[in-house]
């Protein structure tokens, strides 16, 4: 019987070991993301760069995370050769992780809200995962830990272990990877880095990497205008919600999610989601290529900050991400029957976000609230939603 044992447990730990190697052997394939910089006339002497995390092979920064998730499961114990791996997502995740599953030959459940964009759910499928639905977003994490138990499998809960699975202090993570980056530039440490949050997990490695190097750079997250972040971070309440699900595909959530780390957070803002697709759009025309609507509300923090530097007659550098291609919206933040469908105008923020570029001129009609770390007042609240 422990012969028996010791053979299972030396064929499991050899299982892990090989899959460990397949995913490390992937990560050296596709190297590392580039750095791009964005000329903006109406801020002189102020650098701009985003990270293009779209570069990947499942073409999302969720493809940091879902190796990192795998990897945490795997060295855990978790993961074996007949596990079944289920996730709760809002697309790019579960692509990412569908990925994965299939280098390492296992089977693959996403539980997604039934809006999620048709080219989302393509791409899960053609990287041989499958599709279990839910009509009420805020459903899906207990829907995918059912799944789970049913399956005997293991719940990868990217909300909840993203910001643990990342390697903070370095191993090429995304923090390491744009200071790197920026070794070579004229202002090498950014005043400001800028990212939005779905898990949080991205921000919290970034705060936390900040810390860890001593470096004077500030974190922003611009949170979208459905989401519980921005209430939950201003109001230190860890259970703010928010009653309705995000239209910014990959950032936002309904809760307060565990991996967001609000404590190495310098300023959030509230934007809209008529400014955060007009961005997309703005800024798809600057780089010639289309990107998705988180980096467009990236591209709103992007511009707060320059403002705020500006303001200050400071000089330096903003680091923020392009998080995916927007060719995954091209029937929803790039179509304007969609966009009137859900009642979306976006005409007015695109030339307060043309005009910021060129002028520098920032209208605060581009944010619901602003707050920095550190602001004793009431939140800054220029205009309610209608």
């Amino acid at each position: 019987m422990s012969e028996h044992v010791t053979n299972r447990h030396c064929q499991a730990k050899a299982w892990s070991q090989n899959a460990i190697h397949i995913l490390e052997a992937e990560g050296r394939r596709t190297a590392d993301s580039h750095l791009c910089s964005v000329h903006l006339a109406g801020f002189s002497g102020i650098d701009v760069y985003f990270k293009d995390e779209s570069i990947h092979p499942t073409g999302s920064l969720k493809h940091r995370l879902a190796r990192s998730l795998l990897l945490y499961g795997i060295c855990n114990g978790q993961i074996r050769s007949d596990t079944v791996l289920v996730e709760a997502s809002s697309g790019s995740t579960a692509v990412s992780e569908a990925y994965y599953a299939r280098l390492l030959g296992l089977k693959f459940y996403a539980v997604l809200p039934r809006n999620t964009s048709k080219s989302k759910v393509e791409a899960i499928r053609q990287h041989g995962g499958l599709c279990h639905f839910v009509d009420e977003p805020a459903t899906i994490y207990d829907e995918a830990a059912r799944l789970a138990d049913r399956e005997c499998g293991y719940f990868l809960d990217q909300f909840a272990y993203a910001e643990r699975a990342t390697d903070w202090r370095g191993n090429n993570n995304i923090a390491e990877s744009i200071l790197n980056q920026l070794s070579l530039e004229p202002h090498p440490v950014p005043q400001w880095i800028v990212m939005g949050a779905g898990t949080g997990g991205t921000s919290a490695t970034l705060g936390r990497y900040i810390l860890y190097r001593g470096l004077a750079t500030r974190l922003c997250v611009p949170d979208p205008e459905y989401s519980a972040f921005y209430e939950g971070w201003r109001d230190c309440d860890p259970n703010s919600v928010s009653l309705r699900a995000s239209r910014i595909e990959g950032i936002g959530r309904p809760r307060v999610e565990p991996s967001f780390i609000g404590n190495v957070v310098d300023a959030m803002l509230k934007v809209p989601d008529a400014a955060s697709i007009a961005a997309c759009r703005v800024l798809s025309g600057l780089l010639s290529r289309r990107v998705g609507g988180s980096t467009g509300t990236n591209f709103i923090g992007v511009l707060w900050a320059a403002a705020e530097m500006k303001q200050r007659g400071e000089t330096g550098s903003i680091a923020s991400v392009i998080c995916d291609s927007g060719e995954r919206y091209a029937d929803s933040y790039f179509d304007d029957d969609w966009l009137s469908a859900q009642g979306i105008d976006i005409t007015h923020p695109t030339e307060l976000i043309e005009r910021a570029v060129s002028t520098g001129e920032l209208s605060p009609d581009l944010f619901l609230a602003q707050r920095q770390r550190g602001d004793t007042d009431t939140p800054k609240l220029h205009r309610q939603h209608a």
